[in-house]
């Protein structure tokens, strides 16, 4: 009993990894979870025989997960089976017509020609350049803790090299004319709260991440994955406590001591994470004068990603038609992000991302049924909008949207449903501003500029999760946890 202490704050994929690392380094850690299950932004709503993941759908660099399970002696493999995507996703334009975006080159070349076949050697281009940006991106700096100046000053000539002040539409651009393909090319950045038209080109790495290790589906849903990090810790001697919102982190003499909770619980730690959201965890949890860095005006300052809709439905007949993953393009796309990421405006028209597991796993609906979810990027809170009030008629319109196209019919074979906006990312996950992902990742705020993984305020607080470095997507939840502990000594 000797052995220091670490309060984890949320038990999503961030919070869980580095409980996991911090249990193998030899600390004794409790994990602090405010909702009623574990998963955080990962969590599972269950209904009318409906499985639902509420956040992450897509698994890639599978290995940042088998990680962990081999710091615990055991295989992923014994308690996940992954099953891998093909096509990744489909991309349907508002004229019908559709690209299958696939880990298979061939398949992607045949693709591109019947869009284009001007565009091939632009594509190779692209291919190299992305590998650059992966290699130097994610390889070299995405487990750089960026705590000092030095790892900054270290990573300058990597970011020269990749022309990392340049956006991703804009490296996409150079390389490839067809305007549906440069969408093909750099909706990534969407998937982790970027504008591609502002985000730096490095994040052309996720194109190489999904061709290096595929793009998969947990078995069970992404909850498994939950269940299974949960199941490592529990193995471990470490204990979920669900139910326990923690409203202050302790600060005496600049040094995180403990923790108190919503009920009035005081809990005292050597170390305290926090897997909450960054700009909420400097706001809400921690008295302003102990933050001479991350002030409340700081905080403000900061530009935010963009919120989400999400609709989770379920239906008494399938549509096998319909791909496990498929993203549709509604009439604009330039247009739209600046209507979502700079006017801060709820646009009439929209693109959705269409999710529908029982595709490839039967098991999340009953029999001869699907299950789906729909997700709309919206404004951060920063709008205005009214989400009690206009949730309702948002549903209805993605509805009719759906129905006149990929499910017709669809209002008559509703079985269930719920949906998600950006009031409940703010009030059920306590998101700053109901950002669906932090920070937006533009290159200001990335590396260093983000909020470090060891608090540049508070000695012994430190942060994991899509708020800090090095973001948002499973893998850079996950890596937050490896820069995080990499500079924690072991427990003897």
């Amino acid at each position: 009993m000797t052995a220091p202490t670490a309060i984890v704050i949320g038990s999503g994929f961030g919070g869980l990894a580095a409980a996991i690392r911090l249990s193998c380094k030899g600390y004794r850690v409790q994990v602090l979870e405010k909702l009623d299950a574990p998963g955080g932004r990962a969590s599972v709503f269950r209904q009318d025989g409906f499985t639902f993941d509420a956040g992450p759908t897509i698994i890639t660099a599978p290995q940042l997960l088998e990680e962990l399970w081999s710091l615990c002696g055991r295989q992923m493999a014994d308690d996940i089976t992954l099953k891998p995507m093909e096509p990744f996703y489909r991309l349907r334009f508002d004229d019908g017509s559709w690209f299958d975006y696939s880990g298979d080159d061939e398949t992607m070349r045949r693709e591109i020609a019947r869009f284009n076949p001007a565009d091939l050697p632009g594509y190779e281009r692209f291919i190299e350049a992305a590998e650059q940006a992966c290699r130097l991106g994610f390889d070299e700096l995405g487990g750089v803790p960026f705590n000092s100046l030095s790892d900054l000053a270290a990573a300058i000539p990597s970011l020269i090299r990749m022309k990392a002040w340049q956006s991703l539409y804009s490296l996409v651009a150079s390389h490839i004319s067809d305007p549906k393909l440069r969408i093909v090319f750099s909706f990534h950045p969407l998937l982790i709260g970027g504008n591609p038209f502002s985000v730096t080109r490095v994040y052309a790495l996720i194109n190489t991440l999904e061709r290096r290790w595929g793009v998969h589906w947990a078995m069970g849903g992404t909850g498994a994955l939950i269940a299974g990090l949960v199941k490592l810790l529990a193995e471990r001697g470490v204990d979920v406590r669900c139910n326990a919102p923690v409203t202050r982190i302790h600060v005496e003499r600049g040094r995180a001591t403990g923790v108190t909770l919503e009920n009035g619980e005081t809990i005292p730690a050597d170390l305290v994470i926090s897997n909450g959201d960054a700009a909420w965890t400097y706001r809400h949890l921690i008295d302003a004068r102990h933050r001479r860095h991350w002030t409340d005006r700081r905080i403000d300052s900061r530009k935010y990603s963009m919120s989400l809709f999400v609709w989770y439905f379920g239906t008494d007949r399938r549509w096998e038609d319909v791909p496990h993953h498929m993203i549709m393009l509604g009439p604009r796309y330039r247009e739209l992000l600046d209507d979502m990421f700079r006017k801060l405006k709820l646009a009439d028209d929209f693109s959705l991302y269409l999710h529908r597991p029982s595709a490839s796993d039967p098991g999340v609906a009953p029999d001869g049924c699907d299950a789906f979810y729909v997700l709309a990027p919206v404004p951060h809170l920063g709008s205005g909008t009214d989400w009690p009030a206009e949730a309702e008629r948002y549903r209805e319109r993605i509805q009719s949207m759906l129905e006149s196209t990929v499910l017709p019919g669809l209002g008559k074979h509703l079985v269930t449903s719920r949906v998600m906006t950006p009031q409940d990312f703010h009030d059920r996950l306590w998101s700053h501003r109901g950002a669906a992902f932090g920070m937006e990742p533009v290159l200001t705020q990335s590396a260093w500029f983000r909020p470090h993984n060891q608090s540049e305020d508070v000695e012994n607080l430190y942060m994991v999760g899509a708020g800090t470095h090095p973001g948002a997507g499973v893998p850079g939840v996950l890596m937050s946890a490896r820069a995080m502990a990499a500079g924690m000594p072991d427990v003897d």
